[in-house]
Order: C-alpha cells, then sequence, then structure tokens
C-alpha cells in the first residue's frame, strides 16, 4: 500500500473514531436514578393544590362514574369528574419483553403516582362566575351511549342556572385519537362571553426519562408551520408572562397547530380545528409541581338562543410512525392506495409527524426509515429488514464507492512510477510533492477519494442510529436467538461465554458489559480486520500499529450501541470487504488476503524476537560480570 493511501485511510479511520469518541461524550449512557432525599413543602400559588416540591403525585380528586373506554389500541375509563380522559393502557405494548409483563399504562387520573391526564372546559368573562361554567370538577351527566369504542361516541350533558347548556360528545377512532366535540346553547336572557380550552396536565417529570440529548423529552407544539420542542427542565426556567401571570410561554397560532407532550414512545397532544386561531400555552407550576400545556380558544359573545360550538382532538397513544403519518396526511390517501376503507371526515395534520424526533440529519432520518418500514412490512423480520437496507443503501451509494476503490486500485498502478520519483527527488521534498501531483493530473487519479467509502458512511450511520434509538418500531424487534430487542446492546457476553456458564451476564448498560462483550460486537471487529486484510500492512510501523488495533477499538467502542445498529455495521462491513475484492479483481490486483493476515503475524513474531534479542544479550553480559 503507498504511502498516500495508507494516509487516507488512516484519516479516515481516525475521523471515524474521533466522531464515535465524541458520540460518547455528546451522548453519554443515562446515569442510574437517584433516589431523592425527602420532599420540600411549597407555597400555594394560583389557586393550585399544593404538594410537595419534587413529587410526582398530586391532591386526590373525589370519586365519580367512569365511562369505560375499549378500542383496538387502547383500554380504560373517562371520569364523568370533569370529563377527563385520564385512564387509559395500551394494549399492544409491554413493558418489557416478556409476555406476562403488564402492558404500559399511559394517561394516569390525578391523584396516583405520576399522574397524567386531559382536560376540557370552558372560560369566561364578565357576567358569569367560575361556577356557571363546566371544569375540572364540574360531574358531567351521561345523555347517550355507554361505553366508548370505534363507532360508539358518548354524549354528556352539564346545565348551569342561568339557562346555559353545555354538551360534549367524545369518540374515538381505531388507532389513537379522540374527538371532543363542545358546544353551548344559550337559554338565558342575556349575552354571555365564553371560551374553550384542552389541556394536557403532568404531575412530576415522568418516571423513566431517557435524559439523552438525542432525544426530545416534554412539550412538544406546532404553529404556523414552526415547531417548539421545551424539555420538561426548561419549562421550569420559562420567563414571567403577564398575560398567564405566571412563567409561561404563550404563542397564538392562526394557520395550523398542535400542541403536547412526548416521551421516547409515547404521546399526548391537543390538536384544535386547524385553519382557526388558538392560543397556545406551555407553564410550569411550582406549586403543585405541574407541568401544562393547553389549547384555548378565542373568546366569544354567545347571544340568548344562539350555539357555539368547538371540537378538539386529542391523541394519546405511540408514537407509530404508519398511524401518525396518516393522520397527518390527507383523509384516504395511503388507505385509497391500498384498498383499505376511507375516512373521508378526517381532517390532515400538518407536520404531525415532525413528533417524532428526527435529529438533524432529518432529511437522511426520515427516509431512511420510512424504506426501513417498507422493507419490515414485506419480511415480517426486523433484524433482516435492517439487512435488506444496508444493501439498498449500499446500492445506492455504490457509483461514488466504485469510484473510490478504482481510484485506490488505480493508486496501487502508480506506485512503481511514484517509486521513481521519490530515488529523482531524493530529498527534495517540495519537487517531489509537485512531481506527484502532476503524476496524479496525467494519470486522472485522485489520492483523496479512497476516503469516501468510509467517511459516506458517517451521516447513514448516525441517521440509522437515530432512527434505532428514538422509532417504537425497533422497541423490543426480535431478530433470532439470543436477540430479543434490537433497540438495546447484546445481552450475550463473554464473561459467562455467552450462556455456556451457569452465571449471568453483566446487566446491559454496565461496566462490565462494555468490557466483556458479546457475539455481535466480535464478528463486528472481526468483519473490520477481514477487510483491512485485503490489502497488505503498511511499512510505516506507526500507521501499521494503527491500522492493527483500529478493529478492536471499534469492536468496543461499538459494544454498547443498540444491537440493531451493530447489524448494519457488520452487514456493511461485509459488503464492502465484497465490493473490494471484485473490484480489485477487475483492474488484475488480486488481493492475498491469506497472505497479508500470515504476513501479519510474521511480523509481530519477528518485532517479538527483536525486542527480545537485546534482553538476552543484556542478561548475558550481567551473568558475565558476576
Amino acid at each position: 500500500m503507498d504511502e498516500n493511501n495508507s494516509k487516507n485511510l488512516i484519516l479516515a479511520m481516525v475521523l471515524s473514531a474521533l466522531v464515535i469518541v465524541v458520540w460518547f461524550y455528546l451522548f453519554p449512557p443515562p446515569e442510574p436514578e437517584v433516589q431523592a432525599e425527602a420532599p420540600v413543602a411549597t407555597q400555594t400559588t394560583g389557586g393550585e393544590t399544593p404538594v410537595a416540591e419534587g413529587s410526582a403525585t398530586s391532591e386526590p380528586v373525589p370519586e365519580a362514574p367512569r365511562l369505560r373506554v375499549d378500542t383496538p389500541q387502547l383500554e380504560g375509563s373517562i371520569s364523568l369528574l370533569g370529563g377527563r380522559i385520564d385512564d387509559l393502557r395500551l394494549k399492544n405494548y409491554r413493558e418489557a419483553i416478556e409476555p406476562t409483563s403488564p402492558i404500559v399504562r399511559l394517561l394516569t387520573p390525578q391523584g396516583e403516582e405520576g399522574a397524567w391526564l386531559a382536560l376540557f372546559g370552558w372560560g369566561r368573562s364578565g357576567s358569569l362566575a367560575a361556577e356557571d361554567v363546566p371544569g375540572a370538577q364540574t360531574e358531567w351527566r351521561l345523555a347517550s351511549g355507554g361505553t366508548l369504542s370505534p363507532g360508539n361516541p358518548v354524549t354528556l350533558i352539564w346545565e348551569n342556572s342561568k339557562g346555559l347548556t353545555f354538551t360534549r360528545e367524545l369518540a374515538v377512532d381505531d388507532e389513537f385519537m379522540f374527538t371532543i366535540k363542545d358546544s353551548v346553547v344559550n337559554g338565558g336572557a342575556g349575552d354571555v362571553s365564553l371560551f374553550h380550552y384542552g389541556q394536557i396536565r403532568r404531575y412530576g417529570k415522568p418516571a423513566g426519562l431517557k435524559g439523552f440529548f438525542i432525544l426530545h423529552e416534554g412539550a412538544i407544539a406546532r404553529a404556523d408551520g414552526k415547531l417548539t420542542e421545551t424539555t420538561y427542565n426548561n419549562m421550569t426556567e420559562l420567563d414571567l408572562n403577564e398575560r398567564e401571570g405566571a412563567p409561561a410561554s404563550v404563542v397564538d397560532a392562526t394557520t395550523d397547530g398542535w400542541i403536547g407532550f412526548t416521551d421516547h414512545y409515547w404521546m399526548s397532544v391537543l390538536v384544535p380545528e386547524q385553519g382557526k386561531p388558538v392560543t397556545q400555552v406551555t407553564k410550569y407550576l411550582p406549586a403543585s409541581n405541574l407541568y401544562l400545556t393547553e389549547a384555548r380558544q378565542p373568546l366569544t359573545i354567545v347571544t340568548p338562543g344562539e350555539t357555539l360550538s368547538t371540537s378538539t382532538r386529542f391523541f394519546a397513544g405511540a408514537k407509530e410512525w404508519e398511524a401518525i403519518r396518516d393522520y397527518q396526511n390527507e383523509p384516504g390517501f395511503f388507505a385509497r392506495l391500498f384498498g383499505d376503507k376511507v375516512d373521508e371526515t378526517r381532517a390532515p395534520i400538518p407536520g404531525f409527524i415532525d413528533s417524532i424526533d428526527w435529529g438533524w440529519f432529518y432529511f437522511l432520518t426520515k427516509p431512511i426509515f420510512a424504506l426501513l418500514h417498507l422493507i419490515h412490512g414485506l419480511i415480517g423480520n426486523m433484524g433482516l429488514a435492517i439487512i435488506a437496507l444496508t444493501f439498498v443503501l449500499k446500492l445506492i451509494v455504490l457509483p461514488l464507492a466504485y469510484k473510490s476503490y478504482v481510484s485506490m486500485a488505480r493508486m496501487k498502478e502508480l506506485q512503481p512510477e511514484m517509486e521513481a520519483l521519490k530515488e529523482r527527488a531524493g530529498e527534495d521534498k517540495q519537487r517531489l510533492q509537485k512531481e506527484m501531483l502532476q503524476l496524479y493530473r496525467d494519470k486522472k487519479v485522485n489520492p483523496a477519494a479512497g476516503c469516501l467509502p468510509i467517511l459516506i458512511q458517517i451521516p447513514i450511520f448516525f441517521s440509522l442510529y437515530k432512527v434505532i434509538f428514538v422509532t417504537i418500531e425497533l422497541r423490543q424487534a426480535p431478530f433470532f436467538g439470543w436477540l430479543k430487542d434490537l433497540s438495546v446492546p447484546d445481552p450475550s457476553s463473554l464473561f459467562n461465554l455467552f450462556g455456556a456458564l451457569p452465571w449471568a451476564a453483566p446487566a446491559t448498560g454496565s461496566l462490565l458489559h462494555l468490557v466483556f462483550i458479546g457475539v455481535l460486537p466480535i464478528l463486528l471487529g472481526v468483519s473490520m480486520w477481514l477487510q483491512q486484510k485485503l490489502n497488505p500492512a503498511p511499512a510505516d510501523p506507526v500507521q501499521a500499529s494503527i491500522f492493527a488495533w483500529m478493529p478492536w477499538v471499534f469492536m468496543f467502542m461499538l459494544g454498547g450501541f443498540a444491537s440493531g445498529l451493530v447489524v448494519y455495521w457488520i452487514t456493511n462491513n461485509i459488503i464492502t470487504f465484497s465490493q473490494q475484492y471484485v473490484i480489485m479483481r477487475s483492474h488484475g490486483h488480486k488481493p492475498d488476503l491469506f497472505g497479508n493476515i500470515k504476513s501479519g503475524f510474521r511480523k509481530k513474531q519477528a518485532a517479538a524476537n527483536a525486542n527480545a534479542a537485546p534482553s538476552a544479550k543484556a542478561g548475558t553480559k550481567n551473568t558475565g560480570k558476576k
């Protein structure tokens, strides 16, 4: 391997290693949770119920009748106290891989640990008092319906003493979307001023926050085409807003928008009627340790005999790409495409797909995931889908990779001429550099092209990492055998000889797990080492040492990454090995793989003998003196 080619490859590998080191620095594994000290009571402000600061519980509310919710995706209940949607579980998702593990609980009533709920009500202005409009403490009456399920809505009703009749119709589809249609009829003698609101309340930070820079967890909102993400920590540091009388972020949207909370895999979002003005509020109330997002309609005057109606959708469920995409797009587009039933009544939600955190490389992450999702639908196994995706990605970049490998092969063809130039130039480095550049121009060879195959992989690697870490489709996705979840590191370990010894492997993410790596990281190191052995080792001992250590350094560095990502990297190495081998053969350079491997062992043995020789001589001399 010529000097320039060696330097280019070393540069590419060092850059790749540097990027991964920086990645670990920016996105370290989450620290273990530390038990908080005894909570400290806080003052009551703004009429909120005081709870201990740092607690994730809230003041319990009175018991009230409940309506059952039952859909293909959801089960739970709605409280008639405030019409709260506060008890939901996800039928198709479990907390752990084991089939006996409890299903995931999404929404939790106020008063329980980690309360998370949605409220809808009416605000007022002018002569109306708080008790004249339905709010969080209002007990609604069931007017019609029973169990809330797709195609079976329920209707609630409440009347005040001033001739106002409030009606609420609740409906749910077969995915994760509720529709809340609220209306009020003014049967009184005078005008009334009202506005409708929807709120999502979370008491305390959610349990199990990842705390990764790569993943947004907290409030999320879109207003007039602009997406805003606010972490839970940043919510506690919002500036005082005079309109709210509290620290808050207030945005007036006119054309489109939605607001709510997003976790790693779950989400709750309010979607008001698109194309109409709405005020979005994000705030934190420390007295009750309450994180709150709100969608507030404009104040409207309702004259006697007039009816005011409004409709709000509420998404509560898993961040499934296909479901969210269908909510975003024109109703029925994909249904028509695949011959399914079309829901013509559903209005599109602009930008809803961006509720999934696609990251900085979104322009790569989105199409990569869409392609992976399509392949998985055809194959049915996510591990095989990742392997197939790798083949597709390599095929897409093949023209550029081919050009790079051809350039590397032509560099080898120039080796005799380059050696002649070195002899003619002698110690004149400037002359040597000038004549080598001229040689490259004459032969139309780019010495830097050898870096491209590796450098191309970096944004793809990051995008695929994002896809595997963020999307719920990879959560608990099995491959084969011991690989039951491709979103976590390989659970096998050298510590127990991959299950042959009668003790457990170290816990995933622990230091022992990073040291006693599993099967996939070892295969990764071997595949990188074999790819390296397609070329002879550099003559320079420093370069040779770097090349020798690089596969094993990567093996340990990537051992803590999601196993799905390591599957991709191994597949990529195998394909790259095959491409290089074929291209080198097509240019008359048959790679001597086994010869290069043997040569490497001979050099190591020679170096060991050379180091041992001086010691032996020194030992003999010392013995003589004795």
